[in-house]
């Protein structure tokens, strides 16, 4: 009997750490999270199907790892921890790589660079120029954000927080805030492709990486995305995508390019 139990707990044990990458074979799919809001990264299209940037990305890992894309969509505030409590493998939305988030959860390399961004309306004479304009001022950020976190180390700003940007960018439009905190490459596709009453202002802080998370102890895994993110980039697959989206290569900084 004891040695039943044994077993059964050993059993149980190496199912637990099981590596993510052979989990990922054995079931033919990968689970993949994103906001399904977040133009031009991922959100649906007239005929309601998953469409963006992040989704290309995801649909090419996935290819590359021998396996379904299974896409399952969350709300931000929500997302990191769900990736916690194994509901899925990765997540495949503009994800800042942090030390905060490093100390919880493993990351691929870095597959795309951006910024923040302030936004305000069209017509709108005040400028805006850093954070600290913004005391005593509605400022509109996404609920748990790396947004968010920028915004509230300084003292004074009026924060509200939304769970998907558009409903942000529309209360700017309609002058419920005074301005939105947002990803600069967001804001240069949507004042181009929507007629929303907005536009960009001053850039925020320095670049940022975004990498896809996954949980820690994984290199098998770790090792196969980052190897497929390169293949990508090496035969011009990642370039295709990009352009498709941005018209421009946004693996690398403004600076650089």
């Amino acid at each position: 009997m004891k040695k039943t139990l044994m077993a059964l707990s050993l059993l149980l044990l190496s199912a637990a750490h099981a590596e993510l990458l052979d989990t990922v074979k054995d079931r033919g799919t990968l689970k993949i999270a994103l906001e399904g809001t977040y133009p031009p990264f991922n959100y649906r299209d007239e005929k309601n199907q998953l469409v963006g940037f992040d989704v290309d990305i995801a649909k090419e890992l996935a290819a590359r790892l021998g396996v379904k894309p299974e896409f399952i969509t969350t709300e931000w505030s929500g997302i990191i921890a769900g990736l916690q409590a194994g509901k899925y493998d990765v997540i495949v939305n503009q994800v800042s790589i942090t030390p905060e988030r490093k100390k919880i959860l493993d990351f691929s390399k870095p597959y795309i660079v951006s910024s923040a961004q302030l936004i305000i309306r069209k017509g709108d004479p005040r400028k805006f120029k850093s954070l600290n304009d913004l005391k005593g001022k509605k400022l509109g950020v996404g609920l748990g954000s790396n947004y968010y976190d920028m915004a509230k180390a300084i003292s004074g700003i009026e924060l509200k927080t939304y769970q998907a940007a558009p409903d942000t960018l529309r209360d700017l439009s309609l002058g419920r805030i005074d301005a939105a905190l947002n990803d600069s490459l967001l804001i240069a596709y949507l004042t181009v492709k929507t007629r929303l009453l907005v536009k960009g202002a001053a850039q925020i802080g320095e670049t940022t990486e975004m990498g896809i998370p996954f949980q820690k102890n994984n290199p098998k895994f770790a090792a196969a995305v980052n190897k497929a993110l390169d293949d990508m980039k090496n035969d011009g697959t990642y370039l295709k995508i990009s352009k498709k989206w941005f018209g421009k290569d946004v693996s690398k900084a403004p600076k650089d390019q």
